[in-house]
Parts: C-alpha cells; structure tokens; sequence
C-alpha cells in the first residue's frame, strides 16, 4: 500500500461526494492533492471537504451549494482563492458561497489555511481555502466520468486537454441533477418543510406560507452546469501566458429551511496571467495577474405557497463582481527565500426587492451600490537553519467602503505572523506559529435593509481582528503517521449577529462588534497495519465564548462552534489503486449552543460508510458505496440567527436533516 495514505483518504461525504486525498502536509496548512482524479458522484466541494479535513465542518442549506466553517468561522472569516482570483456570492443569505462556484471534479489540488497565517490574500483573518484547478498539458488527454445514485442523482463530466511546446488547452465540463433527497426518516425536503409547519401552525395565513406548491413539491433539488476552459501559452521558454475563464450556472436550487429559493445562480470568473520565471540569479520569478468575476442571484418565493396570496412572488435579485490586479515577485537570497507582492482588489454589490417582477415601492434597495475598495502590499520570508525552519509574513491594507445613501467606512490593518518548526530528529518535529490578521466588515453587514425598508446592518461596525496562538507535534514514520494540533485564537471586535428579543429578526443594526475566544485541537493519524491495510483516525474539537453576554442576553456560547467530531476509516488495497473502506463517522451532541440567537441543542449521531474503488485498468475504473448505510436521521448544521430560516417563534427553528441511506455508482474513463 502506498504508505502516504492519509486521514480520511476513501471518506466519502454523505450525498456521495468526492473521496480526496492528503498530501504531505505543511505546519500551518493541509493540502489536499488528487482531487479531480478522485471525483466520485457530487460537484458540491465544501461536503467533500467536511468530511477529509478535522478543521472543517458543513453548514447545511441544500443538495448542493452548501458552506464551510474552518474551526468554527465562515463568511468572511475565511477567504477563498481560486487559481490566484478571487469570487464572492451574491446572496446575503449564503445560498452561493464562493466555494460552490468551482466544482471539485475541476480541481487539482487545495490547501487548507488554519488560522491568519496567508499574507498573500485579502481578508484571511481565521483561515482560507486555496483551490488550484486542472492545468492543460503536452500532448493529448481525456477523462470522462459518469454518475448515478439513490434519488435520481446524475452526473456527466468531460475533459479534453492537449497542445505542445507553445500551446497548451483545456476544456472541462459537467452536468448533474438531483431529485429531492430523503433522510432517515424517508421525508423528502418538501416534507420536512410540511412537517415543520405542522408543528408551527401560525406559519399558515396572511402573506407568508413556507411550504411548497402543489405542482412544486416534487421539484427537482437542483440542477447545475459548469464549464472551464483554459489557455497557456509559452511566450519564450520561461515567461508563459495563462488565460482562464470558468462558468458556474445553478437552476432551481431548493432552499427548504430558507423563505425563497434560488431561481437561478450564475458566475463567470475571467483570469489573465503572465509569469517570468529565472530572471537572474536571486530574481527567481515575477507574476502578474489580473482578473475578474461576477455572480447574478436572484432568490424568491415562486415555488412555495406564499406566492399564491395577495402579496404574489417577492424577489430579491443581487449581483455581485470582484476585480483584482496582483503581483508577486520571488526572490533567492543566499538560503533566504523572500516574497514581495502588491495586491489590488474591487468588489461592488448591489441588491433590489421585486414584487411580481416589478420594483417593490418603485425601487426598494436590499443593498445599495455598496463598492469596497482593497489596496495592499505583502511579504513572506522564509529561511532553513539544520533543524530548525522559520517562516515571517507581513500585510499592510487600506480599505475603504462605500455605498449609495449611507455613510462611507475606511480601514487600515496590518497583518503579521511567525511560524516556526523544529525537527527532532528525522521523523519527528514541533512547530509554533503566532499570527494576527484582520478583516473589514462587509456590504451585508453594513449596509442591508430588509424588504421593510429597516436597516439590519450596522454602517460604523469596526473591523475584526484575530491574534492567535497554534501549537503542535507531528510524526511519520514507515508505521505510524500523526499530527496533533492545538490553537487559541482571541477575536478582538468580532462582527456577530444579535438576534431581536421577540425573534422576528427585523430591528436595526442587528450586527455588533464584541470580543470573543476560540480555542481547540485537531488529531489526524494513519496506522499502516500491513502494507496493504491501514487504519484512519480523525477528530477535532473547538470551544467558542463571548467575552460577555450581548446586550439583554445572557448566553456567552459563540454561535457557529460544533461540538467534539470524529471518523475512523478502515481502507484494504486489495489490488493496485483498487481499495475497499468501511468507515464511521460520528458526532457529540451539540450542548454548548447561542440559544439567545438562534441555535437549539443536537444530538449526537454515528453514520456507517462502505464504498469499492475499482480499477479495471489504467484507463476505466468503478466505485460503489453506500453512505449512511444504517439511514440514520440527524442534522450537522445549526440555526444561528445570521442566516434568515423559518422559524416558528423565538426558540423553534427549522433545522435540514442530513441525507438518510444513499447508495452510488460512479465510472471513469481516461486517456
């Protein structure tokens, strides 16, 4: 067996996402490898990656398009980079988060930031994501992928890339569908949201009906396309010219604990690259890159019972679009290794309410031209000294924010961090990093009206800062692999949401600035019982408290902050990159909660996971599994006020269930 077989290598996520694989990883990040090659049956990234990495859990929102939380934050406490750009969801309810517009059968790799430890990128305050897609080749090369599981799931993917010395394509595509998937219990979306509403009777009535339409209920999850393509081309043979371009399209998405759905979500991300490698002796590389995106989101209440009263079908349509100029110079400096780089970033985003398709009181703005403009400069040193290893990073922003009636907000930070590893001897090493990042609110947290006309942002909210202390011991040996990990992390001005005392989520400036902890660990380990038989080990734990109780309340728990999770994966290579798994994956019960704003007690859960990989030759391979092989019921994710859910009453908010016994196919086929 191949003896880097990581944490989580077959884990599966539980719609029958993809299986990824860890590399060898870095102190301060884990870089997963081998995506693509391993694409099973789902493009939703943030289930594959939930389920292969301790840091990162899942927020539930659908079948598809669902977040990611890095030990505990999310949003904009955590920054996505796709090959050098960067793309921002439209909707303020995160029904597309940037990580749902990139589709992991496109991706080569990712790196996983953990904590405010990447200079590089804008707004890495307690983490980030950064995904590397598939790069065109030499010669000529394909793959093809067909998917198939319980619930109508369906997927077809293509890529066809090729060239020579001077040109190199690529040309990847994929469709995938799925019907309403059940959970333990054998109700579909639609009937968790009846069921919801059976308990919550005062939902029914007046203008506002959660549950789907007769001719709705049996509607499609989802439906999505992608297509990315790429050019390269080598100018001389060390300066290369990288075009890009990747188009996301997602239909009819269903949000069943939300109050509208997704009629449709579009992006575009544009990218235009030129790298200079080996300038001279110390000058080792110069990047330029520039690049741009732009998301179109409109969510409403079409397909549920509420568009049939007087009010008719209420719409709230956003767009948004980053542009972004980065250079980075790479320099060696005797045994010093130095980055320096300029990074140069603009985001707008604008949001109006539509009733029947027409303007809601002749133009009514959920977010008003707001324009958040990001200059920086960076530095990253790193040096080797025998044993001992040291990395330094520093990042210097100016960022002003705009919009078209309320007040303007300007920002300064600087960003520094120290990471440190000492080998004791050649399979064995300590590290310790300490790090402080910060990050500028957002046009949702300043500036956002609700479909009232009230303010819901809170336009002089200070920016977050995060200072943070990670620790840890790691060993890999021919037997044993493991990784052990701690940190604490003080956020300082932290933007939470305060739910209203009566629970309708209506007053003003409902966004504050308060000081909050995080602190936790996170174990990874491999024992390689033979050389074909390895046994897994992953768990990770995080605690999260407010300095003091929010104004009128009386809970100190952070939201967001999932209780103690592990798996345990047992995998046998029976043959040559031919392997069979059975894993558990499992949960405590979610004790430690904000039920002041928002979030209700879980319980604890286990699911039982099979699955067989197997390589026909090196051109065709299969798998089969099974996920939740027992069909349990349970949630993963939380209700915490900052995303706008049914809610009954003060206390009852309607949690999604997980995806009960699902059962999968997957073939590839590459040349």
């Amino acid at each position: 067996m191949n003896k880097i077989i990581p944490l989580s290598l077959m884990a599966t996520a539980f719609l029958g996402a993809d299986d990824i694989q860890l590399a060898p990883i870095n102190i301060e990040s884990t870089l997963i490898t081998q995506v693509s090659q391993n694409a099973q049956v789902s493009a939703d990234l943030a289930q594959a990656l939930s389920t292969s990495v301790p840091s990162i859990d899942m927020s539930r929102r659908s079948g598809i398009a669902n977040d990611i939380y890095i030990r505990g934050q999310k949003r904009d406490n955590i920054s996505v980079e796709v090959d050098g750009t960067k793309v921002q969801g439209a909707c303020p309810n995160r029904m597309d988060p940037p990580i749902s517009h990139i589709l992991s059968n496109q991706i080569e790799s990712i790196e996983v930031i953990e904590g405010p430890y990447d200079v590089t990128n804008f707004g890495t305050l307690s983490g980030g994501v950064i995904i590397k897609t598939k790069q065109p080749k030499k010669g000529f090369h394909g793959e093809a992928n067909l998917g198939y599981g319980t619930f109508n799931y369906k997927k077809a993917g293509v890529s066809l890339n090729g060239g020579n010395d001077i040109v190199r394509v690529l040309i990847s595509g994929s469709s995938e569908s799925s019907e309403q998937y059940k959970d333990g219990n054998g109700d579909r979306l639609s009937d968790q949201i009846d069921n919801y509403v059976a308990k919550n009777p005062n939902l029914i009535g007046g203008k506002f009906d959660p549950r789907l339409k007769p001719d709705k209920q049996d509607m499609k999850a989802y439906q999505k396309e992608s297509l990315m393509t790429k050019v390269f081309v080598n100018v001389t043979d060390e300066q290369e010219l990288r075009l890009g371009y990747t188009k996301n399209n997602s239909e009819d998405v269903l949000y069943p604990n939300s109050k509208m759905d997704a009629d449709y979500d579009i992006s575009n991300i544009y990218s235009v690259e030129y790298d200079i490698k080996n300038i001279n002796d110390f000058y080792k590389n110069i990047n330029l890159q520039y690049y741009y995106s732009d998301v179109d989101h409109p969510m409403d209440t079409s397909n549920r019972m509420s568009s049939l009263s007087p009010v008719g079908v209420m719409t709230n349509h956003l767009k948004t679009t980053m542009e972004g100029l980065k250079l980075k110079n790479n320099f060696d400096i005797d045994s010093y290794k130095l980055l320096l780089g300029l990074d140069a970033s603009e985001r707008t985003w604008d949001g109006s309410y539509y009733r029947n398709s027409k303007p809601l009181m002749g133009g009514r703005k959920s977010i008003d031209d707001a324009l958040t403009t990001n200059k920086s400069v960076f530095a990253k040193l790193d040096k080797s000294f025998n044993s001992f290893s040291l990395s330094l990073g520093a990042r210097y922003d100016s960022t002003e924010i705009t919009n078209a009636t309320l007040n303007s907000n300007d920002y300064t930070a600087l960003s520094t961090n120290i990471m440190s590893t000492y080998n004791l001897n050649r399979d064995n090493k300590i590290f310790l990093g300490v790090g402080q990042a910060s990050r500028v609110p957002d046009a949702r947290e300043l500036y956002f009206r609700g479909s009232d006309g009230k303010l819901k942002g809170s336009s002089h909210l200070e920016q977050t800062t995060n200072t943070e202390i990670d620790f840890g011991y790691e060993t890999d040996n021919d037997d044993f692999k493991l990784k052990l990990k701690g940190f604490y992390s003080t956020l300082h001005d932290y933007i939470y949401y305060q739910k209203q005392a009566n629970g309708t989520n209506i007053s003003k400036n409902n966004f504050k600035n308060i000081d909050a902890s995080v602190y936790g660990a996170e174990l990874s380990s491999t024992y390689y019982v033979s050389d074909t038989v390895a046994l897994d080990l992953g768990a990770s734990y995080k605690r999260g408290e407010k300095d003091k109780a929010l104004s009128g309340q009386s809970n100190k728990n952070l939201a967001d902050i999932a209780p103690l999770r592990g798996n345990l994966a047992l995998s046998y290579e029976y043959k040559k990159d031919s392997i069979a798994m059975i894993e558990l994956q499992a949960s405590d019960r979610w004790s430690e909660y904000d039920s002041d704003n928002g979030e209700q007690e879980l319980g604890a859960w286990a699911v039982l996971n099979l699955k067989v990989k197997h390589a026909v030759n090196k051109n065709f391979d299969f798998t089969i599994g099974a996920n939740n092989l027992l069909d349990e019921t349970y949630a993963i994710s939380n209700t915490y006020s900052d995303l706008v859910l049914l809610t009954g009453g003060a206390t009852d908010v309607m949690l999604v269930n997980e995806v009960g016994r699902y059962i999968y196919t997957n073939l590839t086929f590459k040349f």
